[in-house]
């Protein structure tokens, strides 16, 4: 548990920071706290967006949608998708959803995520190793994402990382949520660390968006979704092939 005066002036007890190198990237980042995203940056789930989904769809008795197509969608939360997905099905009028129409078929979609989470989801490759490492250095973590929490504590205790992170914090957590800044603000406040001294690892213009709106440096895996763009497109401190290639400075 934080003290006050860490809560207020955001630091860590003894303010002791840890330097990351960070490929591509000639000078070491020093850093207090790490938060790190979840759908395409920890985790590939692209397969349990696509099961619950389309077998909500498939009880509506309308079309599948691909999974590509799925995965450009995904990062923004499941009220983006689940508009995304009746706008392409075209169940909207001139860019609109009906609301009534929209809260019907998101609390379907999540019964049936609820039934499937974890199920077509696996850790990206280096993952566990990355998180591993950072939390070895006594540095605290966290999980930031726009899934809702308890899918998310879920799936991360699935996989055996969950245990690695002080705290998960999913779209509901806070009033507002990624590319918003306030969950980043807020989370490294919880942390005990200053938003210039956490650093956040992402997959997304969301991430980056968010991170830079918090005054945070921001690094991104180039295997995520990004909505199907080039990630080198997103402004970034350095782009990652793995977790496991952030190494400690001698």
């Amino acid at each position: 548990m934080l003290s006050t005066s860490q809560k207020k002036d955001g630091m860590s007890p003894d303010g002791k920071k840890t330097e990351l190198l960070i490929p591509g990237r000639e000078q070491a980042l020093a850093v207090q706290a790490v938060m790190l995203d979840l759908d395409g940056t920890l985790v590939n789930t692209l397969g349990d967006f696509d099961l619950a989904l389309n077998n909500m769809l498939a009880e509506q008795q309308w079309p599948s949608v691909e999974r590509e197509r799925i995965g450009r969608w995904v990062g923004k939360g499941s009220p983006y998708l689940i508009r995304e997905a009746l706008l392409h099905l075209g169940k909207g009028n001139n860019g609109v959803v009906d609301d009534e129409l929209y809260e019907r078929i998101h609390t379907r979609y999540q019964e049936h995520y609820d039934q499937i989470n974890g199920r077509d989801s696996h850790l990206y490759p280096g993952v566990k190793e990355g998180v591993q490492k950072l939390h070895a250095t006594g540095m605290k973590l966290a999980c930031i994402t726009n899934k809702p929490t308890w899918h998310a504590t879920a799936l991360l205790q699935q996989l055996g990382i969950a245990e690695y992170f002080s705290c998960i914090h999913g779209g509901e957590f806070f009033p507002r949520r990624k590319p918003d800044p306030m969950p980043l603000v807020e989370t490294a406040r919880i942390l005990g660390s200053a938003p210039a001294d956490t650093l956040m690892i992402g997959d997304s213009a969301n991430d980056s968006q968010a991170a830079h709106g918090a005054g945070c440096p921001v690094v991104l895996v180039r295997y995520g979704y990004n909505h199907g763009d080039p990630i080198e497109g997103v402004p970034a401190l350095g782009y990652l092939d793995s977790l496991a290639d952030i190494q400690l400075q001698p």
